[in-house]
């Protein structure tokens, strides 16, 4: 990790770094968009035998019938599930469901005078596509967290894509009783949801987290199918005047571990407390090869002059992860898609298990 200063002599170099760091999101999507375009021009015009294609190169499906996930396949993956992951998933999905129902917008009227009444009816989509990111690690909890806020809409038809789909991410879908899924991936698949093919028939939103080829797809495809927010690889933004240091390289490598692109950014006033998060991350993720990857590359610990400039730094990045010390700061926190609070509230019990919702917002 990178140490840099507002202050000093690096003040002028922070500010070129922090600036970068502000228009993050449109230029990793901008270096991809080229071959994103060509490959959902092709998908939109040729349907299936241009995601056939694809799929055969990119997902190493042979033919059609290699797409789909039958119902059997999600059952066998569920009875072979270890019972402790069962058990964790089935908390999780309750976890997330409660927490969904209560951001589900609702319908009201009211009559501001006489004669006239207004107001708002709340109707689910009649489709959604969920996308599952699969590769280094499975992720199960991705599709809990896509498929139930449109199970709790009252979405009637949910797809799921997801390219290689683990097991567990299979045994996932069992247990919410998903019927419709397929093994795909990447930009092909976006442009199958957004636009149909003979196999796929389209769908009105796609949901869902990927890597930049899948973020840029829906940026391509949202004037034409709806999507929920441009997800890329994770960020994690910890800002902290009292933390531990193990506490905060510990956040720092779980949310780095997930893609060699993940941003980890650390932010405080104090020089003792930077030196020494430093030194724990670099101490805990020696043996992780893809941490350790992300934080030379993206690992940043930021030294601000002053509380008040720590904190307008944290807001300027507008970071997917936010991490503060206590409930008081909320009070400051105004762009962050997912807020933790205190030592106690480690990230990774958002990425899975605590309710809210971790398909975020990331680049700003």
């Amino acid at each position: 990790m990178k140490l840099i200063r507002t202050k000093g002599r690096g003040a002028q170099s922070a500010e070129a770094a922090l600036t970068a760091l502000e228009r993050r999101g449109g230029a990793a999507l901008d270096g991809v968009m080229p071959a994103v375009r060509r490959i959902v021009a092709d998908v939109r015009k040729k349907g299936d035998r241009a995601l056939l294609r694809y799929a055969l190169r990119f997902d190493g499906l042979p033919g059609a019938e290699a797409l789909r996930v039958s119902p059997a396949e999600m059952m066998a993956a569920w009875n072979a599930l270890d019972p402790a992951l069962g058990k964790a998933l089935s908390t999780a999905a309750a976890q997330i469901r409660d927490f969904a129902r209560r951001q589900l917008p609702k319908s009201w009227s009211g009559s501001p005078s006489s004669g006239l009444t207004t107001g708002q009816l709340v109707r689910p989509l009649a489709s959604v596509g969920c996308y599952v990111p699969s590769g280094r690690h499975p992720l199960p909890s991705t599709l809990l967290m896509t498929a139930i806020p449109a199970q709790v809409a009252g979405v009637e038809r949910i797809v799921v894509v997801s390219p290689r789909p683990a097991p567990e991410t299979l045994a996932a879908s069992h247990l919410l009783g998903i019927t419709e899924f397929y093994r795909l991936g990447g930009a092909h698949a976006i442009a199958a949801l957004a636009y149909g093919t003979s196999t796929i028939a389209r769908v009105d939103k796609i949901a869902g987290p990927g890597n930049l080829y899948v973020t840029a797809a829906k940026r391509l495809v949202a004037f034409d199918c709806a999507i929920d927010m441009l997800a890329g690889p994770t960020e994690i933004v910890v800002t902290s005047e009292r933390g531990r240091a193990s506490d905060i390289a510990s956040d720092l490598v779980a949310q780095a571990e997930h893609d060699p692109e993940a941003l980890a950014i650390f932010i405080t006033t104090r020089e003792d407390l930077a030196k020494e998060v430093v030194a724990e991350a670099r101490l805990r993720s020696r043996h992780n090869a893809v941490a350790c990857d992300a934080l030379d590359r993206h690992g940043l610990v930021i030294l601000a002059a002053n509380t008040a400039e720590a904190r307008a730094i944290t807001n300027r990045l507008a970071p997917e992860h936010l991490t503060v010390d206590s409930s008081a700061d909320l009070e400051w926190v105004q762009n962050a898609g997912s807020v933790f609070v205190g030592r106690w509230s480690a990230q990774p019990i958002g990425d899975y298990i605590s309710g809210p919702n971790h398909t975020l917002p990331t680049g700003g």
